[in-house]
C-alpha cells in the first residue's frame, strides 16, 4: 500500500481483532469484507466489516445479502471506497477459502485475500495478503492458486503510541493501564533513544575493531541521520529544553487551575 492522507490501518485491525473475540461459539475464524482504494501498483485497505458465516469440514455459507446490504450502508459514508478483497483469521488458506474468493471474485477485480493469525501461532500477529490466479489445463480441471503480496503497513504517529499504551496492558493482571503524563512520555522517549544510541555506537566500534563486517547500506542511513541532526551547542540545548519543559509546566497548571475552578463554580451553583 502507498502513503495515504488518512491512514486507517489501526482501524482496520481492530475491527477484526474485535469480531474474532466476538465470534460464535464454536467458530474457528471469521471473514469479512475489504474495502479501500486501487492505484496501479497497490490496494489500500482503509476500512472493513465483519460476513456473518457457519464453517464445517463439508460445507460453508456464507450471508451474502448481509455483506450487500453493509456495502450499500458504507457506500452512503465513504463513496470513495470500494469492495477490495477480503479477510480471514487464522493461517492457512483452506478449502473453503477459495469458494469464498470465488464469490468476491464476482464483486471486484482481482480481488485480495488477507489472513490474519489471531491466534498467534507463531508468537505475533502475522497478516498476509495474496491474489488469486487459475492454474490447469485448458478443458480440464482449473484450480487455483494464491500468490503471496507484499504487505506494509501505513500509520500515524499517535496511532503508534495508542498500541503501544495497549501492549502495556499484556504484562498487566487487570489488563488495564493508565495513561502517562507528557513528563513520562519524554522521559521514556529519551531513554529509548538513548538505548538506540548506545546500540549504534556499539556497532561502530566493533566495526573499528574489525569484529564485524562494515555494511555500506548501514553507514550510508548513519550518515544520513547525522546530517539531519542540527549543530547545536550543549549550553542553547539545555536552554531551549528547560524552556520547554517550563512552558509545559505552565500549560499543565493552567489546565488543572481551569479544571477545579470549573468545579468549584459547579458546586457553588449547587447551593
Amino acid at each position: 500500500p502507498h502513503p495515504h492522507p488518512h491512514p486507517q490501518v489501526l482501524v482496520v485491525l481492530s475491527s477484526i481483532c474485535d469480531s474474532y473475540e466476538r465470534r460464535n461459539e464454536g467458530a474457528s475464524r471469521v471473514i469479512g469484507t475489504l474495502l479501500g482504494t486501487i492505484d496501479k501498483h497497490s490496494i489500500e485497505v482503509t476500512n472493513c466489516f465483519s460476513v456473518p458465516h457457519n464453517e464445517s469440514e463439508d460445507e460453508v455459507a456464507v450471508d451474502m445479502e448481509f455483506a450487500k446490504n453493509m456495502y450499500e450502508l458504507h457506500k452512503r459514508v465513504s463513496p470513495t471506497e470500494i469492495i477490495v478483497g477480503w479477510y480471514a483469521t487464522g493461517f492457512d488458506i483452506t478449502e473453503h477459502s477459495v469458494l469464498i474468493h470465488e464469490y468476491y471474485s464476482r464483486e471486484a477485480s482481482n480481488p485480495i485475500h488477507l489472513t490474519i493469525d489471531t491466534s498467534l501461532q507463531s508468537g505475533k500477529m502475522n497478516i498476509r495478503a495474496y491474489v488469486s490466479a487459475q492454474m490447469g489445463v485448458p478443458g480440464r480441471t482449473v484450480g487455483v492458486m494464491f500468490t503471496p503480496l507484499s504487505v506494509k503497513y501505513i500509520y500515524f504517529d499517535t496511532e503508534r503510541i495508542g498500541v503501544d499504551l495497549l501492549q502495556r496492558t499484556r504484562v498487566v493482571p487487570s489488563r488495564s493501564k493508565g495513561l502517562t503524563s507528557d513528563l513520562s512520555q519524554v522521559a521514556g522517549s529519551a531513554a529509548r533513544i538513548q538505548d538506540m544510541l548506545s546500540t549504534v555506537l556499539e556497532y561502530i566500534e566493533d566495526v573499528l575493531a574489525g569484529k564485524v563486517a562494515a555494511d555500506n547500506s548501514v553507514g550510508r542511513f548513519l550518515t544520513d541521520l547525522v546530517n539531519k541532526v542540527p549543530t547545536i551547542s550543549p549550553e542553547d540545548f539545555e536552554n531551549m529544553l528547560n524552556s520547554n519543559i517550563n512552558d509545559l509546566l505552565m500549560v499543565t497548571y493552567l489546565a488543572n487551575l481551569t479544571q477545579a475552578q470549573i468545579s468549584l463554580n459547579e458546586k457553588l451553583v449547587l447551593l
